[in-house]
C-alpha cells in the first residue's frame, strides 16, 4: 500500500487504485509506472517535423562544449537546438490555442444558432450581459429583441475566427498600455485561425529560424486564445446558459449512488451537460429508470464539463482527470458520456472489466471500441433522451462488484467576475475597490491563479494542495479553474470555514467579512479569461498601477500535461503575469530558450516564465514576486492611520 499511496494524496483515488489492481483493470496510473517519459522529447531537444529525422540534439551532461562542439549539435538541415526548442515550443502553443479556439468557434456558431431559434430547448438567460456585450461592440439596442441583439453579437464571434486583418475585439478590454505594448511590439493578434495557421507555418523545416523571433510568434498565438477563443466561449455560454453565481455541491467518487443509474459527463463543451441537467429530472426518464429496478437519474461530472453544471446547476462533480478512468472502477458506473480534450482512451479498455457504457457524441472525436451516439443541438432534448435511455438500459448489466469510496467534500463554487465584484460591493456599488484596498492596506498580499490539469508523473493533487495552502497561508487570495479548483475542493478548501482554517489572519478577516472561501472557483480551463477580466478590472479600479504587469498577481500550474496549459501559461506571461510550471518544462534541455522565456520575457511583457517542481518552493517564487510588485508600488510597509485634530488640518492647509 506504500507504494500505491505515492501515486496520489485522495483517499478515493487510493481506494479507487487498489479495486482496479484486485479487479485487473489497467488505469493511467499503472501506465505510467510501466511507460517511461522519453527524456530527449521531455526536455525539447528532438525534432520530428521533416522525414530527414528525428534529430536529438541534446547537450553532453555536466560539460562545457567548445564552440566546435556545439556548432556540430545540429539538426541534419542545420537547425540549431535553440531553433528546435522553439519550434517544438511554439507547435504546443498553437496546439492548444487550437483546442481552445475550436470550443469558441462550436460556441459562437451554436449562440448563433440559439438566436436564430434554430436550437430549441435553449434560450438567452443573462440579458444584461448581452447588453453589455452590445454596447461593448456598438451594436444598435434600441426596441430590438434580445435575439436581434444577439444575431449580430453571433455573426461578429463568429468572424472572430476567420478574420484576416484588424486585431481581436476583445484586446480592447485589456489596460490601454498593455494594448500599446501589444501593437508595439508586433504580438496584438489579428484573429484566431491565422495566427494558429502562421505559428504551424513558422515552425515547418525551413521557416522561421529564429528562436526568439519563434517565440514571439508563440505569444501571439497564445494571446488569440486567452484574449480570444477562450475569452469568446466564455462570454457566450454565459449568455446563453447563465452567469455562474455561489452554488453549493458536493466532490469526488462518494457522489456516485449504488441504487441509482449513474451517468458521467465527461469532456469540455457544455451544450450536452446542459441538456443532461434537464432530461435527468424528466418524469418520464425517471420513471423509466425505475422500471429498470433503480431509485432513481444520478448525473455528475467529471473534468471541465463537470465545473460547467457545477458552477450554473450545482451538480455534483465526480473527480478530475486522472480520476476518470477509477470511476468506471467503482463498478457503479451505467455510463461515461464524453465530448472533446482530455478524455484518455484507456477509458475503454478499463470499462471491459465492467458493465460501464462509454458514449462519445461528437463528430470530431470518436474512441474506437465506444459506443458513438451523435449530439445533435438542434433537436437537443430528444438526441440526449436517447443517450440517457442507453444509460439506464445499462442499469440491468451492473454485477455485484460494485464500491463505491465513502468520500465526498462540500464546495462553494461559481464566481466570475461579475459575482466578485457583486460580493466585493453590494447590487448597488458593485466594485472591485474593497479588493483593491485590502490589497492597499496589505490584509490581502496579492491575488494567484492556479489552474491546470493532473499529470501522473508527479502525485496526484498534492503540488496543487501543497501549493494552494503556502499561498492562502501568507494571506494570497487563490483564484482556481480546471482540474486544480477539484483538487482544493477535494481537500475542503472551497468552503467559507476554510478560511479560518488554513488562511493568514488578514486575508482570513476579508474572506470573513465578506462570507467567501480563501480559494474561489471560477469555473473550467477555457474560463481563465475570467482571470484576465478581473485582473483588468483590478486595474481600471485604480490604487494598483496602470497596467496588469504593476499588480501583485501571480499565476502557476503545478501539475499541468497539455498543451492548452502551455498555450494559457503564454497569454497570462504575455499579459504581464509571472508565471511558474511545476512537473517537467518543454526547454529545459536548451538554455538560451529557456533563459529568454524566464529572464528576457519580463522586459517585454512584464511577465515571465519560470520552472519549479517543488510546490512550496514555487508558491515562494510567487510571494516574492507579488512582494516585489507591491514594493514597486509603494504599498509594501504598513501605514499607520493617523487621526488629525484641528490643528494639524489648519498646518496642512497652509
Amino acid at each position: 500500500m506504500a507504494e500505491k499511496e505515492a501515486r496520489s494524496i485522495d483517499q478515493a483515488t487510493l481506494e479507487m487504485i487498489e479495486k482496479a489492481s484486485q479487479d485487473g483493470a489497467r488505469v493511467v496510473f499503472e501506465r505510467a509506472e510501466t511507460t517511461r517519459a522519453c527524456p530527449i522529447g521531455q526536455e525539447g531537444s528532438c525534432c520530428s517535423i521533416c522525414a530527414m529525422g528525428p534529430c536529438r540534439v541534446m547537450a553532453p551532461k555536466g560539460k562545457e562544449e567548445t564552440l566546435e562542439e556545439r556548432r556540430k549539435r545540429v539538426g541534419v538541415c542545420g537547425a540549431t537546438p535553440e531553433t528546435i526548442s522553439a519550434r517544438n515550443f511554439v507547435r504546443k502553443i498553437a496546439a492548444g490555442t487550437a483546442s481552445h479556439g475550436d470550443h469558441g468557434r462550436v460556441i459562437a456558431n451554436f449562440f448563433l444558432s440559439v438566436a436564430k431559434g434554430e436550437a430549441p430547448g435553449y434560450q438567452i438567460k443573462d440579458e444584461m450581459k448581452l447588453l453589455q456585450l452590445a454596447m461593448d461592440f456598438g451594436i444598435p439596442i434600441g426596441d430590438r429583441t434580445n435575439e436581434e441583439i444577439a444575431i449580430d453579437i453571433g455573426k461578429l464571434m463568429v468572424n472572430e475566427f476567420g478574420k484576416q486583418e484588424g486585431e481581436l475585439l476583445f484586446l480592447k478590454r485589456a489596460p490601454l498600455k498593455r494594448q500599446k505594448l501589444w501593437r508595439d511590439l508586433g504580438v496584438a493578434p489579428r484573429g484566431i485561425d491565422i495566427e494558429v495557421a502562421e505559428a504551424m507555418h513558422r515552425t515547418h523545416m525551413g521557416t522561421d529560424q529564429d528562436y526568439k523571433d519563434l517565440l514571439e510568434s508563440g505569444v501571439k498565438v497564445a494571446l488569440a486564445d486567452g484574449w480570444g477563443g477562450s475569452m469568446i466561449a466564455t462570454e457566450l455560454q454565459d449568455i446563453i446558459f447563465g452567469t455562474p453565481q455561489p452554488v453549493l455541491s458536493q466532490i469526488n467518487l462518494g457522489v456516485l449512488k449504488e441504487d441509482d443509474v449513474n451517468i458521467i459527463i465527461h469532456g469540455h463543451e457544455p451544450q450536452l451537460a446542459e441538456m443532461l441537467v434537464r432530461v435527468a429530472q424528466d418524469p418520464e426518464m425517471i420513471e423509466y429508470a425505475r422500471s429498470k429496478g433503480a431509485k432513481g437519474i444520478n448525473l455528475a461530472g467529471m473534468c471541465c464539463t463537470a465545473n460547467e453544471m457545477l458552477m450554473r446547476h450545482g451538480e455534483p462533480v465526480a473527480g478530475n482527470f486522472l480520476q476518470q478512468e477509477l470511476a468506471n472502477v467503482t463498478g457503479a458506473l451505467e455510463a461515461m458520456v464524453v465530448d472533446v480534450q482530455c478524455i484518455m482512451q484507456g477509458l475503454v479498455d478499463t470499462a471491459k472489466c465492467y458493465h460501464t457504457k462509454i458514449i462519445t457524441t461528437d463528430a470530431r472525436a470518436k474512441i474506437q471500441g465506444a459506443t458513438h451516439m451523435l449530439f445533435d443541438e438542434r433537436n437537443a432534448f430528444e438526441s440526449t433522451k436517447a443517450i440517457v435511455r442507453a444509460a439506464i438500459d445499462n442499469y440491468v448489466n451492473r454485477g455485484k462488484n460494485v464500491r463505491i469510496p465513502k468520500y465526498s467534500s462540500p464546495m462553494v463554487a461559481g464566481f466570475s467576475h461579475e459575482t466578485i465584484n457583486y460580493l466585493m460591493g453590494g447590487m448597488f456599488r458593485a466594485s472591485y475597490r474593497p479588493l483593491n484596498d485590502n490589497i492597499i492596506n496589505g490584509r490581502i498580499r496579492g491575488v494567484a491563479g492556479v489552474v491546470g490539469c493532473n499529470n501522473p508523473r508527479t502525485l496526484h493533487d498534492a503540488g496543487n494542495l501543497e501549493m494552494v495552502k503556502e499561498l492562502i497561508k501568507n494571506d494570497v487570495l487563490v483564484l482556481q479553474t480546471g482540474c486544480m479548483a477539484m483538487a482544493s475542493a477535494k481537500a475542503g478548501l472551497m468552503v467559507p470555514e476554510a478560511a479560518a482554517k488554513y488562511a493568514g489572519p488578514g486575508l482570513a478577516s476579508v474572506c470573513e467579512a465578506v462570507g467567501l472561501p480563501p480559494v474561489l472557483h471560477l469555473g473550467a480551463c477555457i474560463d481563465n479569461s475570467r482571470i484576465l477580466i478581473a485582473a483588468t478590472a483590478m486595474v481600471k479600479e485604480g490604487g494598483l498601477g496602470d497596467d496588469i504587469s504593476d499588480l501583485p498577481v501571480a499565476g502557476a500550474a503545478p501539475e499541468w500535461m497539455s498543451e492548452k496549459a502551455l498555450a494559457i501559461g503564454q497569454y497570462v506571461v504575455g499579459s504581464g503575469i509571472f508565471t511558474v510550471f511545476g512537473v517537467n518544462w518543454p526547454t529545459v534541455g536548451n538554455k538560451e530558450v529557456s533563459e529568454y522565456l524566464f529572464k528576457d520575457m519580463e522586459s517585454r511583457y512584464g511577465g515571465m516564465w519560470a520552472f519549479e517542481p517543488d510546490p512550496v518552493k514555487a508558491a515562494q517564487l510567487m510571494i516574492a514576486h507579488i512582494d516585489k510588485k507591491r514594493k514597486a508600488l509603494g504599498i509594501d510597509q504598513a501605514r499607520e492611520r493617523v487621526l488629525y485634530d484641528m490643528a494639524m488640518r489648519r498646518a496642512l492647509e497652509s
